[in-house]
């Protein structure tokens, strides 16, 4: 399916997602029948490498799926994203570990959980690896996952960072995801207890940020030139303003018809401070895209080329990234100000945006402090060492 075909398909599937985003902020788990749309619609292939059956298409295409779901409804747009940049980071693999995922099924599915907390020790042909992760994203979905952690010596000092490839079969999940926003995402809890992961399965976290992944050998596209600081950390911030743009139209089009019972009555329309509100949020939301979308395009320009990524480029691209989510919150925190009390009640879909966008602001990725200072280092020419960079 190609890009174009994904995008009318989210389209037309987008109301029917948008009527069951209250039932999935409720229940705190996505429907099994609207992964299947999701997994028809191709949008979790759209960064799949051809020789599996993907598009492996222009990232920005994939962005603007993303925010269409999100639009309709937040959780989905989150599971959109997040599962569906993995097929990307494992085409970064040995193929080996891709046709273990794919070579029955082109449509597997892989979570994850990066942070660096489990434990591997060196094994013949591998790892022993042991580990508790929070926060695996869509876990109850998928078949496989992909787990941060620390090689360890023989003093149980860490030694490298990796990320490692572990079937369904080597681990547990635990339902603990009973949160504010983003309820629907089932960001669940996965455990693992000394289970064996063959080396092949295994990727330094330091040869994946200098693009040599062992993938790249036989993904050559364009599409996996590109840094995994970058894609990652876009694709959990445009969930968040994808849910901001959304909630944006559907806060017009009720206000539009509202009749003030206090503050003297008259139309809503007619109040220049809610004038002045829709001003500065539709500002915030278009600014928080066209950051994003310039970063991406400039990326994807230079991965086309084939020529190296500018180490100013990839702090650019995190110092919007983080900014765009700090402007999509912003504009839902005016929007839900102005709303009036109705915007108090659950099921709101005011509140619920407001909800979800601040949920997902608080991914590690879209934390602006620490961003802004590395862009900031190296504009005083200081040196940068980041692992989401």
């Amino acid at each position: 399916m190609t890009p174009c075909h994904v995008l009318d398909a989210v389209r037309e599937l987008a109301p029917r997602l948008a009527d069951r985003a209250a039932h999935i902020d409720e229940s705190r788990r996505i429907p099994d029948d609207t992964i299947r749309e999701l997994v028809a619609t191709g949008v979790f292939r759209m960064l799949q490498p051809r020789r599996y059956g993907g598009a492996e298409t222009d990232p920005m295409r994939f962005y603007e799926v993303v925010r269409t779901l999100s639009a309709a409804c937040g959780s989905t747009g989150w599971i959109a994203s997040v599962v569906g940049v993995h097929p990307w980071h494992l085409a970064l693999f040995d193929d080996r570990a891709q046709a273990d995922v794919w070579g029955a099924d082109a449509s597997t599915l892989v979570s994850s959980a990066y942070a660096p907390v489990g434990r591997l020790r060196p094994t013949r042909g591998g790892y022993r690896l042991s580990g508790k992760w929070m926060f695996s994203s869509g876990c109850e979905y998928a078949s496989w996952a992909l787990l941060g952690g620390m090689v360890v010596g023989a003093e149980g000092r860490p030694v490298d960072f990796v990320t490692a490839l572990v079937p369904r079969d080597d681990y547990t999940i635990r339902d603990v995801w009973n949160v504010v926003g983003m309820r629907g995402t089932s960001s669940n809890e996965i455990t693992v207890e000394d289970v064996f992961v063959p080396d092949y399965r295994v990727v330094r976290n330091f040869d994946t940020a200098n693009l040599r992944g062992p993938g790249q050998k036989v993904n050559t596209g364009p599409l996996y030139r590109l840094p995994f600081a970058s894609l990652f950390a876009t694709t959990v911030a445009v969930p968040v303003v994808g849910v901001v743009e959304g909630c944006y139209g559907e806060y017009l089009a009720a206000m539009r018809e509202r009749v003030r019972l206090s503050l003297g009555g008259g139309r809503f329309v007619d109040d220049p401070f809610a004038q002045v509100a829709v001003g500065r949020a539709s500002s915030e939301i278009d600014a928080a895209n066209l950051q994003l979308e310039r970063n991406m395009r400039d990326l994807w320009a230079l991965a086309k080329a084939g020529e190296d990524i500018p180490l100013s480029l990839r702090l650019r691209t995190r110092r919007d990234q983080v900014r765009a989510t700090e402007r999509a919150v912003e504009a839902i925190d005016l929007l839900f100000k102005t709303a009036g009390g109705a915007s108090l009640f659950l099921g709101n879909v005011v509140e619920r945006a407001w909800r979800d966008a601040h949920a997902g602001s608080m991914h590690v990725a879209n934390e602006p402090e620490r961003a802004f200072a590395l862009y900031g280092k190296n504009a005083f020419g200081l040196p940068v060492e980041d692992n989401l960079v």
